[in-house]
């Protein structure tokens, strides 16, 4: 591991390069002609398709499943066999904001749930088109508002994707009208789609594309800007969130909104952390059953929520 060329260093800031063997980038080779054999032979209507494939992110066998129906508030309950009282993670999803479910997602917040041992809510917000913005960040204010009223009093908030972007949304939210107690973390784009990855040809992302994001995007904002900040985190008040971690690869349409959201927020004065996996795919931390680089980040993410968690 070693500090990415030509990204800068702050002192509230930490970025990190991590490199793959020649192994990895065969694992990762082989795993990409599976994602085209799958997206190929897909024929069932899109969300199934989409939730399909999220669920092959294999759960563990040490956490219990509760489904959640109370009010406005769905979703499920992944819980660790032990853990600390008060403590919750709000784990928001991917799917471009038009796809995705809390169910799809059992299985990759349990690899989550098994190495942080803290209970993580997943939940089920409203999709586009059918819902716009502000509908999402209600939807997660809500939640947060909800553990709250179970008594939990420390709690992070995470997600991958779309889900990354709204849970930056959320801490904005909450730092500027709290609801309860302060976020402890947040894990986790930007719909105006200024960075430059995002139509890089030397950027070979497998999975997502610059038309798809657009076409997501236009559904999800509705009649709303795209710099709305509801939308796009990096148009935000970017000070006063608690400690980031950023994970992106080097193959994804979103590596330079992740850097540049990283910047902004350090210059901000948040504590931020930027990791950077060479070669990686969109999302490639749901490939746990088949590459190593995914194993290494949710190790590295859940040991900073450890860390946020423990006051370290």
């Amino acid at each position: 591991m070693m500090s990415a060329p030509g990204l800068r260093n702050y002192q509230q800031s930490k970025t990190e390069f991590v490199r793959i063997s020649t192994d990895e980038r065969d694992r990762e080779r082989a795993l990409r002609e599976r994602f085209a054999d799958f997206w190929g032979t897909a024929s069932a209507e899109p969300r199934a398709i989409y939730d399909a494939f999220i669920s092959a992110s294999p759960l563990t066998h040490d956490v219990d499943l509760e489904a959640v129906y109370e009010g406005s508030v769905r979703g499920w309950w992944v819980h660790p066999q032990q853990a600390e009282a008060g403590e919750a993670i709000l784990f928001l999803h991917g799917g471009g904001y038009v796809k995705g479910s809390a169910r799809a997602y059992q299985g990759f917040v349990s690899q989550i749930v098994s190495r942080a041992r803290i209970p993580t809510l997943v939940i089920d917000y409203p999709l586009a088109p059918e819902a716009t913005v502000p509908a999402p960040p209600e939807a997660a204010i809500e939640a947060w508002r909800w553990l709250v009223a179970q008594g939990l009093n420390r709690i992070a908030i995470a997600g991958g994707s779309a889900g990354g972007g709204l849970t930056l949304v959320t801490l904005a939210e909450l730092t500027k009208k709290p609801h309860g107690p302060a976020p402890i973390a947040g894990v986790g784009s930007d719909l105006a789609f200024t960075g430059a990855s995002m139509k890089n040809p030397a950027v070979a992302d497998p999975l997502i594309g610059y038309e798809y994001l657009k076409d997501c995007a236009h559904k999800y904002l509705g009649v709303a800007d795209s710099r709305d900040t509801l939308a796009s985190p990096l148009y935000g008040d970017l000070r006063c969130p608690p400690p980031l971690l950023i994970q992106v690869g080097t193959d994804e349409r979103l590596l330079d909104d992740a850097r540049q959201y990283a910047d902004r927020a350090t210059q901000a004065g948040v504590s931020v952390e930027l990791e950077i996996f060479e070669g990686m795919h969109h999302v490639f931390q749901l490939d746990v059953a088949h590459l190593e680089s995914s194993r290494v980040a949710l190790d590295r993410a859940t040991r900073f929520l450890r860390d946020a968690f423990d006051g370290r």
